[in-house]
């Protein structure tokens, strides 16, 4: 029986509970070309897609959450680690856009890969990002591209934050893959002008043979940057109490480090690791508890 259409981006069709998992199994093969094991869950993407479907809780509902994440920020790490919000509202026709500087990033709360970033407002086509708004905001992200059920009971809100960048339009984003409470592998993405290259680094920064098949490795390693003993401080806070959280943090060139995100299921939890074996060896470094109290 082929169900996976339930889970096809873009479509709204939500698959009875009872199905999930095959809906689920059916997705990730015509994705990866592998076989997702769910009973029992071996390698990390096996336990990232057990999660989606048993391990959710209200707390990683709430974390997920890209306006209510700020107040638990502000308490774990202090407010001086967030990008400042400009505006956050309940309908894009009541945004103020006049009000707004030159250069903003607007996102949705509730689902991922719902930015706009706008580096000059007065070239900037309000109608067309409406229409795109709107649409995103209809849209019930857990549903969408297999089941991410932290998604689910976010009540949906648009977020205006304040755009940043360093030198160069380059901007570093450094994804620390956190298991069972502790950073062990620092993902380093660069963002500009349209170039991204990854690498990953342990926490003293040696350089991990790993890639997730996602993006080109860069041609030259990045340095460790000034700060790293501080971001790597910074995600040991956030990821405690968690089987497996990603945290995203960046780099700006005046030394400061900015809150990006806490993603418990990265890309889905479909990722092709490199090389042969980094999937299975990373999945036994997550614990995971079957009555989902981390």
């Amino acid at each position: 029986m082929e169900i996976d259409k339930y889970l096809e981006y873009g479509k709204e069709l939500l698959t009875p509970a009872f199905l999930r998992p095959i809906a689920l199994k059916q997705w990730f093969k015509r994705n990866t070309g592998r076989e997702l094991h769910l009973n029992p869950p071996v390698t990390l993407c096996d336990k990232l897609n057990w999660i989606k479907l048993y391990g959710v809780t209200d707390e990683m509902t709430r974390l997920t959450d890209k306006y209510l994440v700020q107040d638990w920020i502000k308490k774990k790490i202090g407010e001086k680690y967030l990008i400042p919000l400009l505006g956050v509202y309940d309908r894009f026709k009541d945004i103020d856009f006049a009000a707004l500087p030159s250069k903003f990033v607007l996102k949705t709360n509730h689902a991922s890969d719902t930015n706009i970033i706008v580096r000059d407002k007065s070239r900037f086509d309000i109608k067309a990002a409406e229409k795109k708004v709107n649409r995103w905001m209809a849209r019930d992200h857990s549903f969408v591209f297999g089941y991410q059920m932290q998604y689910h009971k976010i009540k949906r809100k648009i977020i205006i934050e304040e755009y940043i960048e360093n030198s160069g339009h380059v901007l570093y984003d450094y994804k620390f893959h956190c298991f069972d409470g502790k950073p062990l592998c620092c993902g380093d993405i660069e963002r500009g002008d349209g170039e991204v290259r990854q690498a990953f680094f342990d926490m003293e920064w040696n350089y991990l043979p790993y890639r997730t098949g996602t993006y080109p490795t860069f041609d030259e390693l990045p340095p460790k940057p000034k700060n790293y003993e501080e971001m790597v401080e910074v995600a040991t806070i956030l990821c405690k109490g968690f089987p497996y959280v990603r945290v995203d943090l960046y780099h700006l060139d005046d030394g400061s480090i900015k809150f990006g995100e806490m993603t418990f299921t990265p890309s889905s939890g479909h990722f092709t690791w490199y090389p042969e074996g980094t999937d299975e060896e990373l999945g036994k470094l997550v614990t995971l508890r079957s009555d989902g109290a981390y």
